[in-house]
């Protein structure tokens, strides 16, 4: 189509074409349904296409008649039952033809003036008995430049027109209301009263009182195929007039502008409502990672002083240990017990039941307390993990129920919730604390050991213990043995009590360092096992969150500037004169 345009309307289109080429990305780049990308794409062909007149409305309600009127010929096929099938173009051609597109739309054309600036688009009724071919007109009206819903003065603003009516509205379209067949009132009085609900009823529909606009399409017809005493009953002089006032090469280009525009905003903000509403859900994921990492924190510090709690337990059994040898060695190394001390297997026996007595046993019981607690206390850890997880994915259920549905956001992050939830709950039922807790006990047992010189296995702490302190024993009495022979009893033997006194404390302390050290190891390598665990279950539902985030972020950001700039457009619009 040749169109002379001047500097300031070229501006206006190209600025029209960019904003919905940046949209058109937008929507690509954030996975847009492919029938609003289709819709795009139709609204952006517009710009360079004929004005479209779009009449919809009942099969019974006269379209046809009324598009007959309206060119001035009988173009379509009028009739009481259905007629129109499917979607129907009517264009300006120097013969008439009927022809079929690719797209299954019925291509009329007619060798009318009026057909010249502009395509009139019949559409299948609202009520149509095949449902397919109300898809195709929902499909077909978001091209349309300016909307006649034409509705029967016999039964006006049906059910099924509210409901399509609707269905319009969102596309921010231009909708004139015809209440056609006009001529069945004989009095004004009857004409008034229904188009007063007409209006009434549309503007609580769309939230402004349309256009409403009375005609007689029979009558019309009449007037303009010879009989001109029928025309001023038809009212179709008002209709004729409005229409040319509306679609004049001025308002046209308005519109042709507008329309696209008025779609592209539509969908811009349709978008940035689900932007707001994924957003709004990740900040909810975002808070329970916040929360999980608090609790894993509260966690690792809970442990820490757990830890050093049941670890002084064990020293302390230790502690008293060595008290007990430090009275030992007070009553035992002595001139009175002279003969004592040169049996050195009485001396050892005395030392191991007196000193040693039960701390082997204790001190056992003691790490075996401390690593059933570290174990209990991952057990539970998982289990409240677990728990939260399954709160946040019947959360997420109630919050994604009737949402709109974008590419696989919904899907991925609920398969995500679950993949967390089944791991962490994986673990809570395979659980065995007996299991656990062994494993922890035998590499803290060789820790020990090999820190004592005691080889790689896994030997009781009981008989290291024992080992470390009954050889003090030994060493002593062998020493006092040959004092005793030597004759210098009295002068060594102070000397050695006090020498006894210092080697045990001495390899105590050491046994207490190496128990503590091996203990301390143990503790954070299972701490960083189950950390690391805990970790790899939740990492790709946090990883998910934290792109997504970045991604609506974007999105959101984008559409903002996309629906300002369209703003800006419309604005620049209404403002400018339009080419006349």
């Amino acid at each position: 189509m040749l169109r002379i345009l001047d500097a300031s309307s070229e501006a206006q289109l190209k600025d029209a074409r960019d904003v919905l080429a940046a949209l058109r990305d937008a929507l690509v780049a954030f996975g847009a349904s492919g029938a609003d990308q289709t819709a795009l794409a139709a609204s952006i062909r517009q710009l360079d296409e004929l004005f479209l007149l779009v009449v919809v409305g009942e099969f019974n309600a006269g379209k046809s008649a009324f598009i007959n009127a309206l060119v001035g010929a009988t173009v379509l096929v009028e009739g009481v039952t259905p007629t129109t099938a499917q979607i129907q173009v009517l264009r300006y051609g120097d013969t008439a033809t009927t022809t079929i597109d690719a797209n299954g739309v019925r291509v009329i054309t007619a060798p009318v003036d009026l057909l010249r600036d502009l395509q009139i688009v019949d559409t299948p009724g609202t009520n149509a008995i095949v449902r397919e071919h109300e898809r195709l007109t929902a499909e077909f009206v978001p091209r349309s430049d300016l909307v006649l819903f034409v509705t029967s003065a016999e039964r006006p603003f049906t059910e099924t027109e509210r409901v399509f009516m609707d269905a319009i509205r969102g596309w921010g379209k231009k909708i004139v209301i015809v209440v056609n067949k006009v001529d069945i009132f004989a009095t004004a009085t009857e004409l008034d009263e229904v188009l007063r609900f007409v209006r009434s009823a549309a503007s609580q529909l769309l939230g402004h009182e349309p256009d409403v606009l009375p005609v007689s399409a029979r009558l019309a017809q009449r007037a303009k195929q010879g009989d001109p005493s029928q025309w001023a009953a038809s009212r179709f002089e008002a209709l004729e007039r409005y229409l040319s006032g509306t679609l004049d090469a001025a308002q046209r280009f308005r519109l042709k502008l507008a329309n696209p525009l008025g779609v592209g905003h539509a969908l811009a903000q349709r978008y940035a409502t689900i932007a707001a509403e994924r957003l709004t859900l990740i900040a909810d994921d975002l808070a329970v990672l916040a929360d999980i990492e608090r609790q894993l924190a509260v966690y690792r510090s809970d442990m820490e002083r757990g830890f050093e709690l049941r670890r002084a337990a064990v020293e302390k059994e230790l502690g008293e240990m060595e008290m007990r040898g430090q009275r030992f060695f007070e009553d035992t190394l002595r001139i009175g017990r002279v003969v004592d001390l040169l049996n050195r297997a009485r001396v050892q026996k005395e030392f191991e039941d007196k000193v040693v007595a039960d701390a082997p046993v204790q001190i056992e019981r003691r790490v075996s307390e401390l690593i059933d607690w570290l174990v209990d206390q991952d057990f539970r850890q998982w289990q409240a993990i677990t728990s939260r997880l399954s709160e946040r994915h019947r959360h997420h259920g109630e919050r994604v129920m009737g949402a709109p549905d974008v590419g696989t956001f919904h899907n991925d992050r609920s398969r995500l919730i679950d993949s967390v939830g089944r791991e962490a709950q994986r673990v809570v039922d395979t659980y065995d604390r007996r299991r656990e807790a062994e494993a922890i006990a035998d590499q803290a047992r060789v820790a020990v050991a090999a820190a004592a010189a005691a080889g790689g296995a896994a030997v009781g702490l009981g008989t290291i213990v024992t080992v470390a302190a009954s050889t003090v024993a030994a060493d002593v009495t062998g020493i006092l043995l040959a004092s005793v022979v030597l004759g210098v009893g009295f002068l060594i033997i102070p000397a050695r009590r006090k020498r006894a006194k210092a080697t045990l404390e001495e390899k105590l302390a050491a046994l207490r360092t190496r128990l503590a050290a091996a203990l301390q190891a143990e503790f954070a390598r299972a701490r960083e096992q189950s950390q690391l665990r805990l970790d790899d279950a939740v990492a790709p539902y946090a990883r998910f969150v934290r792109a997504e985030e970045g991604r609506w972020r974007e999105a959101q950001q984008m559409l903002a500037a996309v629906s300002a700039r369209i703003a800006n457009v419309l604005a620049h619009l209404d403002a400018v004169k339009s080419p006349s």
